[in-house]
């Protein structure tokens, strides 16, 4: 299996290499929250020796409802992300919906996601693997609710025959199970990674319940949060290279999916955890 590099920030991931962290808060709020919840992560990921990425979204495109949070836009949400990056000194992995948002986000993002409901979207996939191998940057492509594991190979196969290289992170985070419902298939972790690529999981996003926040009579997401400790373990006991976690300081008042976020004073004692359970399975 591949292990990825970026250089600029002296950090790899894939087996035999520390555990990845990209983590943060699901969608942009405002300025100083942002810059709150990133300190907060830097600090507790260089304590534990982890390398870090700051994560969250400018535009959360694929809402339940019209009326749903999505975030500050691409202009103002990538100004707050450049602040964040610049500040901290961190890199930075943020999302896209458009094909002409790739340069964009490429030239702030040093890692650049595909939603797992787009990672089909063949020109968009090949737009965002462009511009961002441009950058020097990874592809974070997260795998779709309704795709098998195995499935993957066919994102691989349109970025190496469009770049030459290789260069995507695989992102497990639940497939769809009835309705309402995710469930994660352990198994498909080591069937990803035979892919060859390095493969994360999205703990956060596993655990919602599309469309069934109680709250909002099912125009937004519920989620079950104290799922989410319990799927980053199993995952990375599993042989995850990356975990993916959004927090809040106060979960319930967030923005957008609230239900399935952590709170960030628990940070350090999951994250602490998870560094242990991936130091228990690495090869001797």
């Amino acid at each position: 299996m591949a292990v990825l590099t970026l250089d600029r920030w002296n950090m790899a991931i894939g087996d035999g290499q520390p555990l990845m962290v990209m983590a943060g808060m699901n969608v942009l709020e405002d300025e100083g929250l942002a810059l709150e919840i990133a300190a907060h992560l830097k600090g507790v990921c260089a304590e534990l020796g982890l390398p870090y990425v700051f994560k969250a979204s400018f535009d959360k495109a694929n809402r339940s409802s019209i009326h749903s949070y999505r975030g500050p836009g691409l202009e103002k949400g990538l100004a707050i992300l450049e602040k964040v990056k610049a500040q901290f000194d961190l890199p930075i992995i943020t999302d896209l919906h458009e094909i002409d948002q790739a340069e964009a986000v490429a030239a702030v993002s040093d890692i650049v996601q595909i939603p797992a409901f787009l990672c089909r979207q063949t020109d968009l996939v090949i737009a965002t693997a462009r511009a961002t191998l441009a950058a020097g940057g990874l592809l974070h492509v997260k795998k779709g609710q309704f795709l098998a594991p195995w499935d993957c190979k066919n994102i691989l196969d349109k970025v190496r025959e469009a770049t030459g290289r290789d260069f995507i992170i695989l992102c497990e985070r639940g497939v769809s199970f009835g309705y309402n419902n995710l469930v994660v298939d352990m198994l498909g972790i080591q069937e990803m990674k035979d892919l060859g690529a390095p493969v994360t999981i999205d703990a956060t996003h596993a655990v919602q319940l599309p469309g069934a926040d109680p709250r909002s009579n099912g125009a937004s997401a519920g989620g079950r949060r104290f799922g989410v400790p319990l799927l980053a373990k199993s995952a990375i006991a599993a042989g995850a290279n990356g975990v993916f976690l959004e927090f809040h300081p106060e979960p319930d008042k967030a923005l957008c999916d609230g239900p399935s976020c952590l709170p960030l004073a628990g940070a350090k004692e999951l994250l602490t955890t998870l560094k242990a359970v991936h130091a228990a399975v690495q090869p001797a």
